[in-house]
Protein backbone atom coordinates (compact mmCIF):
# COMPACT_ATOMS: atom_id res chain seq x y z
CA UNK A 1 0.00 0.00 0.00
CA UNK A 2 3.02 2.44 0.75
CA UNK A 3 4.67 1.56 -2.13
CA UNK A 4 1.45 2.14 -4.27
CA UNK A 5 1.24 5.40 -2.45
CA UNK A 6 4.84 6.05 -3.45
CA UNK A 7 4.51 5.46 -7.08
CA UNK A 8 0.85 7.33 -7.25
CA UNK A 9 2.69 10.60 -5.57
CA UNK A 10 6.05 10.50 -8.29
CA UNK A 11 3.61 10.14 -10.91
CA UNK A 12 1.35 12.92 -10.20
CA UNK A 13 4.36 15.14 -9.13
CA UNK A 14 6.35 14.09 -11.90
CA UNK A 15 7.04 17.62 -14.53
CA UNK A 16 7.00 15.24 -17.93
CA UNK A 17 3.65 14.56 -19.23
CA UNK A 18 1.94 11.60 -17.76
CA UNK A 19 -1.19 9.49 -17.90
CA UNK A 20 -2.66 8.24 -14.93
CA UNK A 21 -2.26 5.09 -13.53
CA UNK A 22 -5.46 3.63 -14.42
CA UNK A 23 -4.57 4.88 -18.57
CA UNK A 24 -1.30 2.78 -18.35
CA UNK A 25 -3.40 0.02 -17.39
CA UNK A 26 -5.83 0.54 -19.89
CA UNK A 27 -2.79 0.63 -22.43
CA UNK A 28 -1.15 -2.30 -21.63
CA UNK A 29 -3.94 -4.45 -21.73
CA UNK A 30 -5.21 -3.05 -24.82
CA UNK A 31 -1.44 -3.80 -26.25
CA UNK A 32 -1.74 -7.32 -25.27
CA UNK A 33 -5.24 -8.11 -26.80
CA UNK A 34 -3.68 -6.43 -29.50
CA UNK A 35 -1.51 -9.47 -29.91
CA UNK A 36 -4.09 -11.44 -31.03
CA UNK A 37 -4.54 -10.72 -34.42
CA UNK A 38 -8.52 -11.86 -34.87
CA UNK A 39 -9.41 -10.81 -31.53
CA UNK A 40 -11.75 -7.41 -31.29
CA UNK A 41 -10.80 -5.71 -28.41
CA UNK A 42 -13.94 -4.66 -27.10
CA UNK A 43 -15.27 -2.82 -23.88
CA UNK A 44 -15.92 -6.05 -22.59
CA UNK A 45 -12.96 -7.65 -23.33
CA UNK A 46 -10.82 -4.66 -21.66
CA UNK A 47 -13.71 -5.04 -18.81
CA UNK A 48 -13.19 -9.18 -18.51
CA UNK A 49 -8.87 -8.46 -18.31
CA UNK A 50 -8.97 -5.59 -15.78
CA UNK A 51 -11.83 -6.95 -13.78
CA UNK A 52 -14.06 -3.82 -14.36
CA UNK A 53 -17.41 -3.07 -15.65
CA UNK A 54 -18.23 -2.39 -19.71
CA UNK A 55 -19.86 1.36 -18.74
CA UNK A 56 -16.44 2.75 -16.88
CA UNK A 57 -14.35 1.12 -19.62
CA UNK A 58 -16.40 3.13 -22.25
CA UNK A 59 -15.87 6.04 -20.07
CA UNK A 60 -12.22 5.65 -20.07
CA UNK A 61 -12.03 4.74 -23.62
CA UNK A 62 -13.48 8.24 -24.25
CA UNK A 63 -10.80 9.50 -22.57
CA UNK A 64 -7.79 8.07 -24.36
CA UNK A 65 -9.55 8.76 -27.76
CA UNK A 66 -8.72 12.67 -26.55
CA UNK A 67 -5.64 12.12 -25.37
CA UNK A 68 -4.60 10.39 -29.09
CA UNK A 69 -3.80 7.39 -27.49
CA UNK A 70 -6.12 4.91 -28.91
CA UNK A 71 -8.65 4.55 -31.46
CA UNK A 72 -12.13 3.72 -30.84
CA UNK A 73 -15.19 2.45 -32.99
CA UNK A 74 -17.72 0.00 -31.68
CA UNK A 75 -17.89 -1.96 -34.69
CA UNK A 76 -13.98 -2.64 -34.93
CA UNK A 77 -13.26 -2.32 -31.05
CA UNK A 78 -10.32 -0.32 -29.91
CA UNK A 79 -6.62 -0.14 -30.91
CA UNK A 80 -3.56 1.64 -29.83
CA UNK A 81 -2.51 4.60 -31.66
CA UNK A 82 1.34 4.81 -32.42
CA UNK A 83 2.08 7.21 -29.65
CA UNK A 84 -0.61 5.12 -27.48
CA UNK A 85 1.50 2.06 -28.70
CA UNK A 86 4.65 3.30 -27.68
CA UNK A 87 3.52 4.43 -24.00
CA UNK A 88 2.65 0.24 -23.43
CA UNK A 89 5.99 -0.64 -24.56
CA UNK A 90 7.47 1.76 -22.70
CA UNK A 91 4.89 0.09 -19.08
CA UNK A 92 5.61 -3.24 -20.50
CA UNK A 93 9.52 -2.59 -20.23
CA UNK A 94 9.50 -1.09 -16.63
CA UNK A 95 7.81 -3.77 -15.73
CA UNK A 96 9.95 -6.47 -16.86
CA UNK A 97 13.13 -4.81 -15.86
CA UNK A 98 11.46 -4.19 -12.13
CA UNK A 99 10.47 -8.06 -12.67
CA UNK A 100 14.67 -9.18 -13.10
CA UNK A 101 15.55 -6.92 -10.19
CA UNK A 102 13.09 -7.79 -8.13
CA UNK A 103 14.20 -11.59 -8.91
CA UNK A 104 17.93 -11.48 -9.03
CA UNK A 105 19.01 -8.31 -6.83
CA UNK A 106 16.61 -8.51 -3.82
CA UNK A 107 15.62 -11.91 -4.37
CA UNK A 108 12.38 -12.38 -3.99
CA UNK A 109 10.86 -15.40 -5.19
CA UNK A 110 9.43 -16.28 -8.66
CA UNK A 111 5.60 -15.73 -7.11
CA UNK A 112 6.05 -12.74 -5.57
CA UNK A 113 7.41 -10.73 -8.39
CA UNK A 114 4.63 -9.57 -10.93
CA UNK A 115 2.33 -8.62 -8.61
CA UNK A 116 5.16 -6.02 -7.05
CA UNK A 117 6.34 -4.79 -10.05
CA UNK A 118 2.33 -4.19 -11.14
CA UNK A 119 3.00 -1.16 -8.87
CA UNK A 120 6.68 -0.21 -9.82
CA UNK A 121 6.11 -0.44 -13.37
CA UNK A 122 4.04 3.40 -13.25
CA UNK A 123 7.15 5.33 -11.56
CA UNK A 124 7.88 7.75 -15.00
CA UNK A 125 11.07 9.16 -14.26
CA UNK A 126 12.20 9.45 -18.13
CA UNK A 127 15.77 8.01 -17.70
CA UNK A 128 14.86 5.07 -15.13
CA UNK A 129 14.48 2.15 -17.26
CA UNK A 130 17.18 2.65 -19.22
CA UNK A 131 19.62 3.02 -16.29
CA UNK A 132 18.14 -0.05 -14.78
CA UNK A 133 18.33 -1.93 -17.75
CA UNK A 134 22.44 -0.53 -17.81
CA UNK A 135 22.85 -1.74 -14.41
CA UNK A 136 21.05 -5.27 -14.90
CA UNK A 137 22.97 -5.79 -18.23
CA UNK A 138 20.43 -5.68 -20.70
CA UNK A 139 18.85 -8.28 -20.12
CA UNK A 140 16.69 -10.13 -23.05
CA UNK A 141 13.85 -11.64 -21.34
CA UNK A 142 12.21 -11.31 -17.81
CA UNK A 143 11.95 -13.94 -15.46
CA UNK A 144 8.67 -15.52 -16.57
CA UNK A 145 10.47 -16.16 -20.35
CA UNK A 146 8.78 -13.13 -22.10
CA UNK A 147 10.98 -10.54 -24.18
CA UNK A 148 11.70 -7.19 -22.56
CA UNK A 149 11.40 -3.70 -24.96
CA UNK A 150 14.53 -2.24 -25.95
CA UNK A 151 14.38 1.40 -25.54
CA UNK A 152 13.32 1.74 -29.45
CA UNK A 153 10.45 -1.11 -28.96
CA UNK A 154 12.14 -4.06 -30.28
CA UNK A 155 11.81 -7.58 -28.53
CA UNK A 156 13.81 -10.85 -28.69
CA UNK A 157 12.24 -13.75 -30.08
CA UNK A 158 9.25 -15.52 -27.62
CA UNK A 159 10.58 -19.04 -26.90
CA UNK A 160 8.06 -21.06 -28.04
CA UNK A 161 9.05 -24.29 -26.95
CA UNK A 162 7.33 -26.41 -24.57
CA UNK A 163 8.46 -29.07 -22.98
CA UNK A 164 6.32 -31.59 -24.02
CA UNK A 165 7.19 -31.11 -27.35
CA UNK A 166 11.17 -32.36 -26.24
CA UNK A 167 12.25 -35.71 -28.02
CA UNK A 168 12.58 -38.63 -25.35
CA UNK A 169 16.13 -38.46 -24.13
CA UNK A 170 16.86 -34.79 -25.24
CA UNK A 171 18.34 -32.63 -21.83
CA UNK A 172 16.76 -28.89 -22.16
CA UNK A 173 17.08 -25.96 -19.73
CA UNK A 174 14.02 -24.02 -18.81
CA UNK A 175 13.33 -20.22 -20.51
CA UNK A 176 10.50 -19.45 -18.68
CA UNK A 177 6.22 -20.31 -18.03
CA UNK A 178 3.36 -19.92 -20.02
CA UNK A 179 0.89 -20.06 -17.15
CA UNK A 180 2.59 -17.17 -14.51
CA UNK A 181 0.05 -18.17 -11.42
CA UNK A 182 1.25 -18.16 -8.29
CA UNK A 183 0.42 -22.06 -8.05
CA UNK A 184 2.37 -22.96 -11.20
CA UNK A 185 5.27 -21.30 -9.79
CA UNK A 186 4.75 -22.33 -6.36
CA UNK A 187 4.88 -25.54 -7.76
CA UNK A 188 7.95 -25.13 -9.75
CA UNK A 189 9.74 -23.69 -6.76
CA UNK A 190 8.84 -26.53 -4.67
CA UNK A 191 10.70 -29.07 -7.68
CA UNK A 192 13.49 -26.36 -7.27
CA UNK A 193 12.87 -25.72 -11.19
CA UNK A 194 13.56 -22.06 -12.05
CA UNK A 195 15.04 -20.06 -14.96
CA UNK A 196 18.40 -22.00 -16.38
CA UNK A 197 17.08 -25.71 -14.44
CA UNK A 198 18.20 -28.36 -16.77
CA UNK A 199 15.72 -30.97 -17.10
CA UNK A 200 16.28 -33.93 -18.96
CA UNK A 201 12.98 -35.89 -20.66
CA UNK A 202 13.45 -39.51 -19.87
CA UNK A 203 9.76 -40.94 -20.76
CA UNK A 204 6.80 -39.77 -22.14
CA UNK A 205 3.34 -41.93 -21.16
CA UNK A 206 1.01 -42.32 -24.20
CA UNK A 207 -1.98 -42.78 -21.73
CA UNK A 208 -2.12 -39.40 -20.19
CA UNK A 209 0.84 -37.85 -21.80
CA UNK A 210 2.33 -37.13 -18.68
CA UNK A 211 6.35 -37.22 -18.69
CA UNK A 212 9.03 -38.26 -16.61
CA UNK A 213 12.08 -35.93 -16.21
CA UNK A 214 15.11 -35.52 -14.24
CA UNK A 215 15.94 -32.13 -12.61
CA UNK A 216 19.67 -31.30 -12.50
CA UNK A 217 20.63 -34.90 -12.91
CA UNK A 218 18.64 -35.66 -9.87
CA UNK A 219 16.10 -38.61 -9.34
CA UNK A 220 13.14 -38.98 -11.70
CA UNK A 221 10.00 -37.15 -11.59
CA UNK A 222 6.41 -37.64 -12.97
CA UNK A 223 4.60 -34.34 -14.57
CA UNK A 224 1.57 -33.93 -15.78
CA UNK A 225 0.80 -32.93 -19.58
CA UNK A 226 -0.74 -29.42 -18.15
CA UNK A 227 2.68 -29.10 -16.48
CA UNK A 228 4.98 -30.16 -19.19
CA UNK A 229 2.63 -27.42 -21.81
CA UNK A 230 3.32 -24.45 -19.63
CA UNK A 231 7.12 -25.11 -19.37
CA UNK A 232 8.94 -23.00 -21.82
CA UNK A 233 12.41 -24.56 -22.82
CA UNK A 234 15.70 -24.38 -24.82
CA UNK A 235 17.11 -27.72 -26.35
Amino acid sequence: MYLLRFVYIYTMSSSFPAQTLSEENYLKVIYHLGKEATVKISPTAIAEALSNNPASVVDMLKKLVDKKLIQYEKSKGARLTEKGRKIALLIIRRHRLWEVFLLEKLEYSWDEIHEIAEQLEHIQDPLLADRLDKFLGFPQYDPHGDPIPTASGEMADIYKTILSEVKEGNTCHVVGVKDTSSSFLQYLKKLDIGIGTKISLDEKIPFDGSVIISIKNGPKTTVSKIFADNLLVHE
